[in-house]
């Protein structure tokens, strides 16, 4: 997997800071960005966050370079629906020889590897004799989830705390997750303050959506912040 941060909105949290401050006041935003220095830049995203009001948020923008996932991810991710995607398309492109993602519990067990390896193999087999008999949108349905992809991705502030709230849970299936991961691993090098809480919900709201089939992480959370109560 390879994620890179190609493109976003120029200075995003004078941006977001901005335009919260607009809502309040008759200045032009020229002059409401030159009045904003780093610090008074920080505490309009906390206060935000602090009021829930995250509609600033949606004015800044983070584009992604994506390459070497499957389509088993790509499928999950385009279920969010609030961002833009441009997919390498399997009808235009042919996948001869193509890559593929192993799983890591199945090339942890060397049996399942070999197997695994073997049926890809086949399958690359069968696609190149397909595609000299149909065309490439037909010989496609032959290609496996495991088959690798590349993407480019666009997403507002806003909807990557939703991205990531949902994602970085340990019940999300682990490459979206590892994925996840590296996406806000760029975003906060850019944009810290922006992104400081985004994470799993157990993390940033003290919930977990998952119920019964939760990982445990919230109660193991709360019983942290117990003992750190209890000890002060």
């Amino acid at each position: 997997m390879q994620v890179q941060l190609i493109q976003y909105t120029p200075d995003p949290e004078r941006v977001v800071a901005a335009a919260a401050r607009l809502c309040y006041s008759a200045d032009p935003v020229p002059e409401l960005l030159e009045r904003l220095d780093e610090a008074k830049t920080s505490a309009f995203i906390r206060n935000l966050f602090a009021l829930g009001h995250l509609s600033p948020f949606e004015h800044v923008s983070f584009q992604f370079a994506i390459d070497g996932v499957s389509r088993s991810l790509s499928h999950q991710f385009v279920r969010h629906r609030l961002a833009s995607y441009s997919q390498r398309s399997q009808r235009y492109v042919k996948e001869l020889g193509f890559d593929y993602v192993i799983p890591p519990k199945i090339a942890a067990n060397l049996e399942a590897k070999e197997r695994f390896e073997r049926v890809m193999a086949e399958l690359q087999e069968h696609y190149a004799a397909l595609l000299a008999l149909a065309p490439a949108e037909d010989a496609r349905y032959l290609l496996p989830n495991a088959c690798t992809t590349s993407l480019v991705a666009t997403l507002n502030a806003r909807s990557l705390f939703n991205f990531f709230a949902l994602r970085l849970c340990m019940r999300a299936q682990w490459e979206i997750r590892a994925l996840a991961e590296e996406m806000l691993r760029l975003v906060q090098s850019i944009a810290p303050n922006i992104f400081a809480r985004s994470g799993p919900a157990c993390v940033t709201q003290g919930i977990c959506r998952e119920g019964k089939l939760g990982c445990g992480r919230l109660n193991r959370i709360k019983e942290s912040n117990a003992g750190n109560n209890h000890g002060t």
